[in-house]
Formats: structure tokens, C-alpha cells, sequence
């Protein structure tokens, strides 16, 4: 994430400059300039909510159903077909 809002901060900077070098007035150039900065901040809002949601998402899914071997599903509680006959191990 940081290298888009990198680039997003890069292009705030630079996109003014050319608009000014290419004859466009200071107020028109610093209002692009400020919209290119809303539209970062935007997007740099939107990716680290997308990246906590999915980093819970993963926390929820690699936490369900293991047991203190790593073992998910059927083997973290003991169960499967070949566990008849066998001693748990606590």
C-alpha cells in the first residue's frame, strides 16, 4: 500500500507543476493539485480499511478448529476413521 500512496503523493506534486509549465493559471493548478490530494487520501483510506478487513478474515479462518498441532477440521477434535481404539493424547 505504501507505494501507491507514494505515487499518489508524487503525482499531487507533480501534476500542478506541469499544468503550470504548460500554461494553465496557479488557481487552476492548485485546485488539481487539491483534488489529486482528496482523491489519495480517498483511496489511501479505502486500502487500509480493505487490508484490516481481510487481515480479520484471515485471523477468523486460520483460527477456527485448530487444535495445539496445527491440525484443523475433524482431527483438532478427535474424531476421523482411524482414531477408533486410540488413547487421546492430553
Amino acid at each position: 500500500m505504501s507505494d501507491v500512496v507514494r505515487w499518489g503523493a508524487f503525482s499531487c506534486a507533480l501534476v500542478p507543476l506541469v499544468l503550470i509549465f504548460s500554461g494553465v493559471s496557479w488557481a487552476g493548478a492548485a485546485g488539481a493539485g487539491a483534488g489529486l490530494a482528496a482523491v489519495t487520501g480517498a483511496c489511501r483510506a479505502l486500502l487500509r480499511h480493505s487490508e484490516r478487513t481481510a487481515a480479520r478474515v484471515r485471523v477468523r479462518e486460520v483460527g477456527r478448529h485448530r487444535d495445539r498441532n496445527g491440525r484443523s477440521g475433524v482431527a483438532a477434535h478427535g474424531g476421523g476413521r482411524h482414531s477408533e481404539g486410540r488413547t487421546p493424547v492430553n
